[in-house]
């Protein structure tokens, strides 16, 4: 009986220890995460280069908006170093709607495609 109680108390505690870390872990994620964003970006270009963080922001948006036209346009564009991102055309083809299984026709469209350049694949 004693040993029971034991069980049933502890079990309360990790709970609540476990609810208590789990704000702590919420809060930390953000700053732990995988993804840079442009402000870091910004802030990268302003640390490399001695410009202000309002000419670093000018540049990287010049170069992401240049980019984005590029492949609107359907060009290639190559980033030594890192890979390219090029423009596919995908054929018309055949699905299924997930809830219903009912056949749907997916008509022809373009993705984008990012290709890795073997020398960063290789320093992985």
């Amino acid at each position: 009986m004693l040993l029971t109680m034991t069980k049933k108390t502890a079990k309360p505690a990790a709970k609540k220890t476990a609810a208590k870390a789990a704000p702590a872990a919420a809060k930390a994620a953000p700053t732990a995460s995988n993804k840079v964003a442009k402000t870091q970006l910004v802030e990268m270009v302003a640390d490399k280069t001695g410009l202000t963080k309002k000419q670093s922001e000018e540049a990287v948006s010049a170069m992401l908006d240049a980019v984005v036209s590029s492949i609107k346009g359907g060009q290639s564009v190559g980033l030594p170093g890192l890979g390219t991102l090029s423009v596919k055309d995908t054929a018309a083809r055949t699905g299924v709607r997930p809830g219903t299984s009912e056949k749907i026709q997916i008509p022809a469209g373009k993705k984008v495609a990012f290709k890795v350049a073997s020398t960063l694949k290789g320093n992985l």
